[in-house]
Formats: structure tokens, sequence, C-alpha cells
């Protein structure tokens, strides 16, 4: 198997566990891999009584690393289509929004981190 695709179903098989970590947490998935043409958006969760939440979920070989690894530009392309998103649903952008991070490690839990960054426009 090519270094790529295994790459790919690790995205997924992250992607799932970081889904079923939030809804363990009480959480409502509302999107996953949500593509706009700004960007695409891992999950999209409503907070229980809370935001909607934009999870970007990253899996590396420490939890550390994936924490620190989504960089100033990807966090402008997802805030971006985090915006697209809100705008053609006014009833969720009432809520308040932010975003979030799902690190994934090997024989690790997941560690949700909480409002990480605020977008700059």
């Amino acid at each position: 198997m090519n270094k790529r695709l295994a790459a790919h179903q690790r995205g997924h098989a992250g992607e799932s566990l970081a889904a079923l970590w939030l809804r363990l947490k009480g959480y409502r998935i509302l999107a996953r891999r949500l593509k706009t043409h700004a960007g695409e958006i891992d999950l999209v969760a409503a907070a229980p009584f809370g935001p909607v939440c934009f999870v970007e979920v990253k899996a590396r070989a420490a939890l550390r690393a994936a924490a620190d690894s989504v960089a100033p530009a990807q966090q402008t392309r997802i805030a971006r289509a985090a915006s697209l998103y809100l705008a053609s649903r006014p009833a969720l952008a009432q809520r308040g929004s932010r975003f979030d991070i799902v690190a994934i490690a090997p024989r690790a839990l997941p560690v949700h981190h909480r409002d990480v960054w605020r977008p700059d426009f």
C-alpha cells in the first residue's frame, strides 16, 4: 500500500474516532469532511448548550505534535470555510462558533482542545 493511501485511511480512522469521542461528550455531529470552495473542515459539531465547533482532527505519533500542527494558513482556510457554512445557516450562526482540535495518537485517548484559535478577519 502506498504512503498516500495509508495516510488517507489513517485520516478517516482518526476522524471517526474524534467524532465518536465528541459524541460521547454530548456533542452532536453536524457534518463530516465538509467541503466548501474555501476549504475543508474535518468535523462540524454542536456543543451541548453551546456554540458550533469547527474541529480539525490531527493524528500524529505524539499528542503534543498533533495539537501543534495546525499552521496559521490552515487556520485561515478553516475559518473562511466555517464562515461560508454559517452564512447559509443563520439559526446555527446565532449559537456562536469556536475552533477546536482533536489530537489523536497511538495508544492514547483522544485529546479535545477547545477554542484553540480565533480568526483574524
